[in-house]
């Protein structure tokens, strides 16, 4: 048999959702077909029993509706207190989120998941705090009926005869770890609500006679059954995956058989009221075939038009299917079937979800006859595509009370907007050829004035579009008819061929000012897309060469914010890792939203679930990872958020904002590595050399001292002169460490303090071989320079220095004779220190300026002494003037340096002494 061995991307994704599921907390969600059906009683009852078992069970929150014996079960059971929030005159109680996070109990019992939250909430919905207290680990116990399910809100809408506003997204019901079905026959649920268990005497006599009909219930039974169902197979569906492990296998050796899943699913969001249920349906059905889906919506001229309230329909229903799991785009074109198919094909979608056309009446049935219908049109364009029609509903869907204040400046600038300037200067065109022409009719033959006409047709139609056009080739055409005509002055046509004239010019004019309309609109979604391109490719090119996160900040502010408009901030974390808000908090801005973004990692504000009544929008800068701080934007168009392309355009900047902050923090992390590496190393190398050069004189010293007791009279000054020659040596380490130390600080501050003045080579050469003597123990030194050697500007102490050290170097590594040379270039001073030992080691060749660096040794192990100062202190005076020096191994044996420092010609005698 083969061997089968697991997928290692497939056992790392699977070692991630194991770990992402033990950190969430669990969600036991108690289902019913309707109230009443005891879903509150079984959590109680539940909850009791595992108080009993010794588990930490708290009250969040529970709704008795006044059912006597479901407050009975709340005797011995934590109850958290409400939270009170003012509104409009009076007070609400609502389940107090803060406190559940604080207490942090094993199970917290959150009834009614469906409920709206009081404005000034941190979420618009019940579910949504849910959410926070399971990504917080802890497990959570709450109640549902099938009519708050927003797929099936529609149809339960329609069998019912109620709408029910408050509704939970699919996902929520989908990914419960538990689902408890709590179910009583239509019968027994009447006699309950008859009996006054479900609601007061007045309310269930309302209730019986509308919601609680006995065909109501038993269909609500079956969908609740259905939904039920479908859960428990996405479980066995689950258990199978799992079954079959990274490898295809399962537990027992035996290959399960893969779920096949088919294709993808598209929904197509009109601008009709249904479009809502459209949505609803491609949920449903994506979720019973186990399958991804996304919904689009194509903008056409025509639908370019639209009036701001159908607008803001348009992005709820888009909204709406974000909720619901889908992926949406918003595509651009004149031919929608055309845009659809092509969509389809990109996602590899299977099936198409669109809505019923509405029934043509009245007189538009014999207008638009010809007209194909939508599903032809698809069907023509994509054969092998699976298109199904939804039938319509009385729903609609409409954006929040938040969103609808926040874009009241969006309906405020479009109306500014008006189209009427555009049909004044139609008129204006008409007027103005007219008068231009008319002085032109003995001048210019009439089809040569039909040709300037239909030229202001087409500039009415570059300028203003489709509309204007058409009004100004009517008017050219009865201006033309009118003053150009015989007869003039009159509408009146004495020859009967003008009618052609008429029709044609007016059929061209209509037809040029179309397709002029038309490609203003293809230029204003190219250049739409230009927009969104460039601003991408602008940051990311500035962010490429950002190499602090205070520039990073800087460039993501002014991209974001050059793209939407209004005010934008990024704000970073700290060293202990926490958000720093501004210094200057702009008005409107709320820090402790934005702080709520950083820590959960979730959009927050602004055309969001959470806090949406804020004026600002808080992105997460999620970067690979983690989160690296929030983009805060206070958009000039609000309603730009709730486009979707808008929507992936912010996100897009903010990844690569995110990614930048996280690279930059990245080469600061090597930076201080690399620092932390170096000063190690120099610490070792200086602890060393130490504990070897200076601890060898130190240990001489004390033995000789010691031995001055012992010693006779005559032998005291062979030992006082051991013991001078071993401080000289301990003074001139400890000088080299001092006088690095020095020079290092000054040249990397540039605060080295030069004693420069016109000098004598010879001198400061002869002096240089005086101070060396001691270590040169009588070694032979030769001098060659030019009898003529002018006078030089330099630090006369430093440079003795420099050559004293050269000295000591080749009396340490080298053999007599040495031999120190000096001659004068014309814009330099060249001075050569040689000595005739084995010259430098092989293995540095190549790489001989190692050997000018702080504590390099010509070789590692050696029992000359030293610390490895002498040559770098060197290269510190020699490039302090501006120099530079060099070693190399000479030609006929032996190690040569050579130091170089710049000079100019020497000032006059008088000009000296002065």
């Amino acid at each position: 048999m083969p061997e089968t061995r697991p997928d290692p991307d497939a056992l790392l994704a699977q070692l991630r959702s194991d770990e992402a599921r033990a950190l969430r907390g669990k969600l036991r969600i108690y289902f019913g077909a309707s109230a009443g059906v005891g879903k509150t009683w079984a959590m109680l009852s539940a909850a009791r029993r595992e108080r009993e078992a010794g588990r930490d069970v708290l009250i969040g929150v529970v709704e008795t509706h006044g059912r006597s014996e479901t407050a009975a079960l709340l005797a011995g059971l934590d109850t958290l207190p409400l939270r009170e929030l003012p509104y409009r005159g009076r007070t609400l109680a609502e389940f107090d989120l803060d406190a559940a996070l604080a207490r942090r109990p094993a199970v917290l019992l959150v009834d009614e998941l469906a409920h709206t939250n009081a404005p000034g909430s941190r979420h618009a919905k019940r579910w949504q705090d849910v959410q926070e207290l399971l990504a917080a680990g802890i497990e959570v116990w709450s109640a549902l009926n099938v009519q708050h399910l927003e797929s099936l809100n529609g149809t339960v809408g329609a069998i019912t005869g109620v709408r029910v506003h408050e509704t939970v997204p699919d996902t929520v019901l989908d990914e419960a770890d538990e689902v408890v079905l709590v179910d009583v026959t239509p019968d027994e649920l009447t006699a309950r609500l008859a009996a006054g268990k479900v609601y007061l005497p007045q309310q269930a006599e309302r209730a019986a006679q509308n919601f609680f009909r006995k065909g109501n219930l038993i269909a609500l039974r079956e969908i609740a059954l259905r939904r039920t169902a479908e859960h428990v197979e996405d479980d066995v569906r689950g258990w199978r995956v799992e079954q079959s492990g990274p490898g295809g296998n399962g537990q027992g050796g035996a290959a399960l058989q893969a779920w096949n899943t088919s294709g993808a699913i598209l929904a197509c969001v009109g601008p009709h009221e249904g479009a809502a249920q459209t949505v609803r349906t491609a949920a449903r059905l994506a979720g019973q075939l186990n399958v991804r889906w996304h919904a689009a919506y194509v903008e056409t001229p025509r639908l370019q038009r639209l009036d701001a309230a159908q607008r803001d329909r348009i992005l709820a229903v888009l909204k709406l299917a974000e909720e619901l799991g889908a992926a949406t785009a918003v595509l651009t074109g004149a031919d929608v079937a055309e845009q659809l198919s092509e969509q389809a094909r990109r996602l590899n979608c299977a099936t198409l979800v669109i809505g019923r056309a509405e029934p043509v009446r009245g007189w538009r049935r014999w207008w638009g006859a010809s007209a194909v219908p939508l599903a032809r049109a698809l069907a023509q364009r994509a054969p092998a595509l699976d298109i199904l029609e939804v039938g319509r509903a009385d729903s609609a869907r409409r954006l929040s009370q938040a969103t609808l204040v926040a874009t009241q400046a969006d309906d405020d600038d479009e109306r500014a907007q008006s189209r009427w300037p555009g049909y004044a200067w139609a008129a204006a065109t008409s007027i103005a050829l007219t008068l231009l022409c008319t002085p032109l009719t003995g001048v210019l033959e009439l089809s040569n004035i039909v040709m300037l006409f239909l030229l202001g047709v087409v500039g009415v139609a570059m300028r203003f579009g489709r509309g204007p056009s058409a009004l100004a080739a009517m008017l050219n055409v009865a201006a033309f008819d009118y003053f150009f005509v015989a007869p003039r002055l009159s509408f009146a046509v004495s020859d009967v061929q003008y009618l052609l004239t008429f029709a044609v010019m007016l059929g061209v004019g209509l037809l040029v000012g179309q397709l002029t309309a038309g490609l203003r609109f293809a230029a204003g979604v190219s250049t739409s897309r230009e927009r969104r391109a460039r601003s991408l490719f602008e940051l990311t090119r500035e962010l490429s060469a950002a190499l602090e996160s205070t520039q990073v900040v800087a460039l993501g502010a002014a991209a974001v914010q050059a793209h939407f408009g209004g005010h934008a901030r990024v704000l970073v974390t700290d060293a202990a890792d926490q958000l720093v808000p501004p210094a200057d908090p702009p008005p409107g801005f709320d820090a402790q939203v934005a702080d709520w973004a950083f820590r959960h990692g979730q959009p927050a504000g602004l055309a969001t679930a959470t806090l949406a009544a804020q004026p600002w929008h808080y992105v997460p800068l999620r970067a690979p990872m983690r989160v690296r701080g929030v983009l805060a934007l206070c958009p000039a168009r609000p309603r730009w958020l709730l486009i979707p392309e808008q929507a992936q355009q912010l996100d897009t900047l903010a990844r690569q904002i995110a990614i930048a902050l996280e690279r930059v923090h990245y080469v600061e992390v090597a930076q201080r590595a690399v620092v932390e590496m170096e000063s190690e190393r120099l610490r070792n190398a200086l602890l060393g050399a130490i504990s070897h050069d200076v601890r060898t004189p130190l240990t001489a010293l004390i033995a000789l001292a010691e031995s001055l007791q012992t010693l006779p009279p005559e032998e005291h000054g062979e030992a006082a002169r051991a013991i001078v020659a071993q401080a000289h040596a301990l003074h001139a380490l400890v000088s080299n460490l001092l006088d690095m130390a020095r020079l290092e600080s000054g040249v990397a501050g540039g605060a080295v303090n030069l004693r420069r003045d016109w000098q004598s080579v010879e001198e400061v050469v002869g002096a240089a071989i005086r101070a060396a003597r001691p270590a040169l123990r009588g070694m032979t030194v030769q001098t060659a320079w030019d009898p003529e050697l002018p006078l030089v500007e330099f630090d006369a102490v430093l440079i003795e220095r420099v050559l004293v050290n050269l000295l000591e170097n080749a009396a340490k590594y080298g053999a007599a004779p040495i031999e120190v040379g000096a001659r004068a270039e014309p814009a330099a001073l060249v001075l050569t220190v040689r000595d005739h030992g084995p010259g430098l080691p092989a293995a540095l060749q190549g790489r001989e300026q190692t050997l000018f660096d702080k504590f390099t040794r010509g070789e590692a192990e050696s029992a000359t002494p030293g610390v490895g100062l002498g040559l770098a202190i060197c290269r510190a005076v020699v490039s302090a003037h501006g120099g530079e020096i060099s070693a190399a191994n000479a030609r006929d044996g032996g190690a040569e340096f050579t130091v170089t420092l710049p000079r100019r010609e020497p000032p006059e005698p008088a000009e000296a002494q002065l």
